[in-house]
């Protein structure tokens, strides 16, 4: 090949292969395979190796080049980078509004109509791109909106920015630099597996990574990246709102969140900020919240900036799911088994979307890992149902009069003297007759995965067993109207309503009758398998500790504790008092032609029924359930607020279904 047909095979092959990086990365789209894909990037990189003088700036080869820096250089913005004032009330939004058609109404007569322009705010890195005649030539970080850091070597690492553009023109993008959910996952297993500390997310994983002197390390981070803003074009006057904008930059080739809504009004915007707060973790990205701005950009000029941020946007953030507060107290909480576990006394604080004023802290083990005094200040987290807890200690606003825990040797209920079982990390208070684990264990007896009694929570068990009326699972099912119409709080209706809903809850499964007699080791899921497998109470009461390991999951541990409690007497006399009281246990025939072999997970909320009534369903089906996500599951259901599995499934390569799919599979 001479000079001329070498270049115009190196020109073909750069085409070529940002073609199917922009497919790929860009539009999450592939025609070819990453191995075709791979030998497109050998030739190259061979035909320049023999041609340096045909190596261009804008070379897919040059995305990892140059040595190790020793520092970074600064570079001043050529536009000033401003942040966004943040909101976290609906009454922050509506103030925003009036300000902004306040500022617009000025000199005319009536009301300007405002329409916004709504867009997902990625939690990432900042990160200012400088193209002239349309290659990369910068990439700086905001530094201080003045003067940034010089990170270009690791910007040309991404693979979603372009380091040419499709017009030859000078502009300025900003976007946002972040790391995917799956990505952060596997980049901290390997920390683990190599003793480093972990990311605390991926917006730490990913300013970590740019700021790295050593180029080859960002690109093993995998980093991307959404453009949302172009701050600078001389000819942009065609550009008449924000949404055509995002358009003109996604025609460069960048890539732009496809997520994004023009909004009428401030009602449109709480639609799509709650959707959003609903559905953020679907994304394989953290989103923090919402960015309105205001969608025409005459306006936006018009309303200008303040000192620090734009007058025309704000950023609607999401309920916190970490936050500071302070350790005000550490208690024993006594659970239905004996566990004594401490819990931490908060100055009240609001975290993902509500207050709260207590957060477990486990286990002593915990609390000394963490070196949690009372006084501190401490980061608890918090996500959707899941109680708070905390997660780490300001130990740098620490005064040196914060006090040590230390677990007590003797329950504080009862006094009796507690113990830690050998291998465990839990302390237990020995005594059966204890009246806080008495409390435990009638409320977990009438919860609503056991019994289900209607209305008949802690502080009302707490009341009748306080004034003598229960002591034990029996005395509920002797309760009368009577009994607790001379009690404080107990109306003639709501006495009414508590013996009904008793009586309703006399007929229950076998699986949620042995999950409510609250055996050690036997939570939920294991009371439900067992039950199926045995059919009867009777089989429960007769079977052998050998004959339990058998089972398929069942350990020595969870089989000697099974066996030690239906060989205890007193609780083969509670169970025939239960029977006696009027208790009826049904068991659920299976329809082993519908869903046998099948496996299901269930997250997030269902709008048709209950999470419990779902579960229920499948097993009737002759599906099972399982509660962790794993590549031999059959189908992970998602409903509203799905966590962390759904990210899970999507990389396993589990089958998810919406609940309008389950509907029609259980139908």
């Amino acid at each position: 090949m001479n000079k001329i047909t070498i270049k115009e095979r190196i020109e073909k092959l750069k085409n070529e292969i940002n073609h199917h990086r922009y497919l790929y990365h860009v539009l999450d789209r592939q025609e070819i395979s990453d191995a075709a894909l791979d030998s497109l990037k050998h030739e190259l990189y061979n035909l320049e190796q023999k041609n340096p003088e045909l190596i261009t700036s804008d070379s897919p080869t040059q995305r990892v080049g140059g040595k190790p820096l020793d520092k970074f250089k600064k570079i001043k913005h050529k536009v000033s980078q401003w942040s966004f004032n943040d909101a976290f009330e609906k009454e922050e939004i509506f103030d925003f509004d009036k300000r902004v058609k306040k500022f617009l109404a000025l000199g005319n007569s009536k009301e300007v109509k405002v329409g916004y322009n709504c867009e997902l705010k990625i939690d990432g890195l900042h990160i200012v791109l400088t193209y002239k005649n349309g290659y990369l030539v910068s990439g700086a970080t905001r530094g201080d909106g003045k003067i940034g850091e010089d990170v270009t070597q690791n910007i040309k690492t991404i693979e979603s920015i372009p380091l040419k553009i499709k017009q030859n023109i000078d502009i300025i993008v900003e976007g946002e630099v972040f790391m995917s959910k799956t990505v952060f996952e596997k980049l901290n297993k390997k920390r683990k597996k190599n003793g480093e500390p972990l990311f605390a997310n991926p917006r730490n994983a990913a300013a970590g990574a740019i700021r790295q002197l050593d180029p080859q390390i960002v690109k093993e981070r995998e980093l991307d990246c959404f453009i949302y803003d172009l701050s600078f074009f001389e000819k942009s006057e065609f550009l008449k709102n924000q949404s055509e904008e995002l358009e003109f930059l996604r025609e460069l080739g960048f890539k732009v969140n496809n997520y994004n809504k023009q909004c009428e009004n401030v009602e449109d915007i709480f639609h799509f900020w709650e959707h959003w707060m609903n559905n953020k973790d679907k994304e394989n990205y953290w989103i923090d919240g919402v960015v309105i701005k205001v969608n025409s950009r005459g306006y936006q000029d018009q309303i200008g900036f303040t000192g620090k941020a734009p007058r025309w946007a704000i950023a609607y953030k999401f309920p916190a799911e970490q936050t500071t507060t302070i350790v005000e107290n550490i208690t024993i909480q006594i659970g239905r088994t004996g566990a004594l576990t401490p819990v931490a006394h908060l100055k009240p604080v609001k975290v993902a979307g509500s207050t709260v004023s207590r957060a477990t802290l486990h286990n002593q083990d915990e609390i000394d890992r963490l070196d949690v005094r009372i006084g501190d200040t401490v980061v608890i987290q918090k996500a959707g149902d899941i109680i708070p807890e905390v997660v780490n200690v300001v130990k740098g606003l620490r005064s040196d009069k914060e006090k040590k825990f230390v677990m007590p040797t003797k329950c504080p209920h009862c006094q009796t003297k507690v113990f830690r079982p050998e291998g465990e990390v839990a302390y237990y208070c020995p005594n059966k007759n204890c009246f806080a684990v008495e409390l435990r264990k009638l409320s977990h007896f009438a919860s609503k995965k056991a019994f289900n009694i209607d209305g008949f929570g802690p502080n009302k068990i707490k009341q009748l067993a306080d004034d003598g009326l229960i002591s034990n699972f029996v005395d509920i099912f002797e309760l009368k109207k009577g009994d607790m119409l001379a009690l404080e709080r107990f109306g003639e209706k709501s006495a009414e309503n508590l013996v009904q809903a008793i009586e309703k809850s006399k007929e229950i499964t076998l699986g949620k009758f042995i999950f409510a007699l609250g055996i050690r080791h036997v939570g939920e899921e294991m009371a439900i398998e067992l039950a199926e497998k045995l059919k009867s109470i009777e089989k429960f009461q007769n079977i052998t500790k050998e004959n339990l390991e058998r089972i398929e999951g069942i350990g020595p541990k969870v089989a000697e504790s099974i066996s030690s409690y239906f060989n205890n007497k007193e609780n083969v006399k509670l169970i025939s008092d239960l029977l006696q009281a009027g208790v009826k246990i049904k068991i659920i025939e299976r329809n082993l032609q519908k869903l046998e072999g099948l496996s299901f997970v269930l997250t997030g909320s269902l709008e048709s029924m209950s999470r419990d009534e779902a579960k229920e369903k499948i097993r009737t089906l002759g599906g099972n359930i399982n509660s962790a996500v794993s590549k031999n599951i059959s189908y992970l259901v998602v409903g509203k607020k799905a966590g962390s599995k759904f990210e899970k499934a999507k990389k396993l390569g589990v089958r998810v279904i919406n609940e309008r799919e389950f509907l029609d599979l259980i139908k």
